[in-house]
């Protein structure tokens, strides 16, 4: 029996704000994700970017959406690649050494998944936000994290400048992306 995955993520700083396993697909369930995610989070997305599915595109959600003036957006037909972030999650979590051949049961799902979850939120260093967690990202920790780097691979330049033949250094930026990004959600 299938189970179905309904995963939020923050485009800002990558992080899993919300998600739901089912038994069966709906935007029912969706919705009440949703409900969920915006209660908890305080506030109020501008865009939300989803795939083509029927739970995304389902009137229970469009209305829930549209009340709180939520601009929805959504992938091309057949083409995966319009939603890369949630594709990339995806990848990230059926390729993991522990990703299970199959799930036992609801509750099974339902705590992998969590579990999961709480690994690529707080352990998981992206690749796209400077090797650090979502959640060092989402919490501000990222900038002492930049900020000790840059200082330690400029004191290593310093002592051996034939080291780096460009002469150049990687430093990390405070926070590449700004903040008016934060509101984007993309979910799928």
């Amino acid at each position: 029996m299938f189970k179905y995955a309904y995963t939020i993520i923050d485009l800002w700083d990558r992080e899993i704000v919300g998600w739901a396993i089912e038994d069966t697909e709906s935007d029912e369930h969706a919705r009440r994700l949703f409900e969920r995610v915006i209660r908890d989070q305080n506030s109020n997305p501008h865009i939300i970017h989803a795939d083509n599915g029927n739970p995304m595109r389902g009137v229970s959600l469009g209305v829930f959406l549209d009340n709180l003036c939520v601009t929805r957006s959504h992938s091309r037909p057949r083409c995966s690649n319009d939603n890369a972030f949630i594709e990339s999650w995806h990848k990230t979590l059926k390729h993991t050494v522990g990703y299970p051949a199959f799930f036992t049961s609801l509750v099974h799902a339902r705590m992998w998944y969590a579990n999961f979850v709480a690994w690529y939120n707080n352990e998981h260093l992206h690749s796209s936000l400077g090797y650090v967690t979502p959640h060092q990202r989402r919490t501000g920790a990222a900038l002492d994290i930049y900020k000790k780097r840059n200082r330690t691979i400029l004191a290593a330049k310093e002592r051996n400048p034939l080291r780096w033949r460009t002469g150049k250094v990687k430093t990390y930026d405070a926070l590449p992306v700004s903040m008016s990004c934060r509101p984007i959600l993309k979910a799928a």
